[in-house]
C-alpha cells in the first residue's frame, strides 16, 4: 500500500465526494484513505443521505462503472462499508466543529483507522473475509467495536 499523502483541501475531499457519487473518481484514486474521505463529505455535505442505506448502492455502482464486479470475492463488501461507517461517524464527533474537512480526513488517517487492518482487531479474517460478511453485516467475533 503506497504511504498515505496527507490531503490539503477540502476541495479535494469534495472531489472524492463527489466523484464516488457520480462515478467519475479514477480507480487508482479510490483508495483507503479516499474511502474515509468520501465518508466524511458525505456525513458533513449530505445530511440527507442516510448513508447504512445509500453508500452500499453508491460504492457497488462506482464500483461497476470503473470494472469492478460486486461478487462473494471482489468488490462492494457490507460489514467493512457499515463498519467503516460506524467509525467515521464516531471519529468526527471527537474532532473540533468547523474543523475543515481536510484535517478531520488527515486526522482520521493519523489515527488506527488509518491502517487498513484495523478491523481485524475485531474480526477475524476468516469471518471478515467471508461471503457472507461481503454480502450482509456479520458481528464482530474478537472483540466488540467500541462505537
Amino acid at each position: 500500500m503506497p504511504p498515505f499523502i496527507p490531503f490539503v483541501s477540502d476541495d479535494e475531499i469534495a472531489t472524492i465526494g463527489r466523484g464516488l457519487i457520480d462515478r467519475s473518481l479514477p480507480k487508482p484514486l479510490w483508495t483507503h484513505a479516499a474511502h474515509f474521505a468520501a465518508a466524511v463529505w458525505l456525513m458533513r455535505e449530505r445530511p440527507d443521505l442516510d448513508l447504512p442505506r445509500d453508500m452500499p448502492p453508491m460504492i457497488r455502482a462506482y464500483n461497476a462503472a470503473t470494472g469492478v464486479a460486486n461478487t462473494d470475492t471482489s468488490g462492494y463488501h457490507e460489514t467493512i462499508t457499515l463498519a467503516s461507517l460506524r467509525a467515521a461517524a464516531a471519529f468526527l464527533q471527537g474532532r473540533p466543529a468547523g474543523e475543515p474537512l481536510h484535517l478531520s480526513c488527515n486526522a482520521l488517517m493519523a489515527s488506527p483507522l488509518g491502517n487498513r487492518d484495523w478491523l481485524l482487531s475485531y474480526w477475524s479474517r476468516e469471518r471478515l473475509f467471508s461471503a457472507a460478511a461481503r454480502r450482509a453485516w456479520a458481528a464482530p467475533d474478537l472483540a466488540a467495536l467500541p462505537f
